[in-house]
């Protein structure tokens, strides 16, 4: 009986969960129901599936049983492929997939098809960013498990993304910046973590760990958390000056009121509700680091300049700036290059030569 892929067995049951995944259970008469946990086609769900009809109570596992999703993914956790990817990458994994084994933990390898797949991606497309994130951790789940012999195929293979319309986050204008500081004068943290995001080009998580330890020879030079590249960034004054305008606890700039680091989350929220008090509802940390790039492009960086302060590749994204600073030259004509270009700080210029 134990390599038969679906089982004719007196009192047993097979449903299908409201997230598509496949259940078993034993139940005699209009008694109650006994889930089976074991995969099916295994010794070990004839020997639940045996235990049930007596009457016993299934024996608790200290973990999921093997070849399970649940398995699966302790496996993954402890591999190569989860080693390589970003912090930041594991962490948001790792929230997708806990809301994931909370419904499938048991579901066995074999009852993962293309078409729980695509459900799974449909019953997250209100929020088509969250929609794609499953996605990407599927593939990658599954390619690793496909490369470990532990399953035969991938069954996200073939499986579309959500299509988007955003365009990204806000970028930030000069005006915008005023705005903020008006509220945030110089010597609040607040005005800080502005300067540190506006003159270095940092994403959220590298701006909330950036400390003393980041700084040698006037410039700064950290790997950053998303992709493990080395950025350097000559040190601007202005950043200089709202350094020495708060009174640092420790050796992270923006950190917590006792000096501790903040977490990327907490600082991505905290300089959220700092804008909305500024009057900029819907603004955030990463529209800083568009108009940090839109500064060096209108300051003539080029392609290499800004893939080595903002850690980028190829030419693509670098490009994107260029192009946006050149339509800014373009719209502002006689008018001059920009309101105030004496605020167009080059990051380029080391404050301490």
């Amino acid at each position: 009986m134990s390599d038969m892929k679906h089982p004719h067995w007196p009192h047993l049951e097979r449903r299908v969960s409201r997230h598509d995944v496949v259940c078993w259970y034993v139940r005699r008469g209009h008694g109650l129901r006994t889930r089976l946990r074991a995969p099916v086609g295994t010794p070990g769900f004839e020997a639940e599936y045996l235990a049930a009809l007596r009457g016993e109570t299934p024996s608790k596992q200290k973990g999921p049983a093997a070849g399970t999703l649940g398995w699966l993914w302790e496996r993954y956790c402890d591999s190569s492929a989860w080693s390589a990817l970003s912090p930041a990458t594991r962490r948001q994994r790792e929230n997708i997939m806990k809301h994931v084994l909370e419904a499938a933990r048991e579901a066995p390898l074999g009852e993962m098809t293309k078409q729980v797949i695509v459900a799974g991606r449909e019953r997250r497309q209100k929020t088509p960013s969250q929609a794609n994130n499953f996605l990407k951790l599927m593939r990658g789940l599954f390619a690793w498990a496909v490369e470990a012999e532990l399953v035969k195929s991938n069954p996200a293979d073939g499986v579309k993304a959500v299509k988007t319309k955003t365009i990204g986050f806000r970028a930030w204008e000069e005006d915008d910046v005023d705005k903020f500081e008006q509220q945030w004068p110089l010597g609040t943290r607040e005005c800080l973590a502005l300067a540190v995001l506006l003159y270095t080009g940092l994403r959220r998580g590298d701006a909330a760990r950036l400390g003393r330890q980041h700084i040698k020879n006037g410039r700064i030079s950290v790997a950053t958390e998303k992709t493990g590249t080395q950025v350097t960034i000559p040190l601007a004054p202005e950043l200089v000056d709202a350094i020495k305008a708060v009174k640092l606890k420790g050796l992270t700039f923006v950190a917590q009121e006792n000096g501790q680091p903040l977490t990327k989350e907490s600082f991505g929220n905290w300089f959220g509700e700092a804008c909305k008090v500024a009057g900029l509802k819907g603004y955030n940390a990463h529209g800083l680091r568009k108009l940090a790039a839109i500064r060096l492009a209108l300051n003539g960086a080029t392609v290499p300049q800004l893939n080595a302060v903002f850690g980028w590749k190829g030419s693509k994204m670098a490009s994107y700036y260029i192009e946006q600073a050149d339509r800014i030259r373009l719209a502002a004509g006689s008018a001059g290059l920009n309101k105030k270009p004496e605020t167009l700080v080059s990051l380029f210029e080391d404050p301490f030569d």
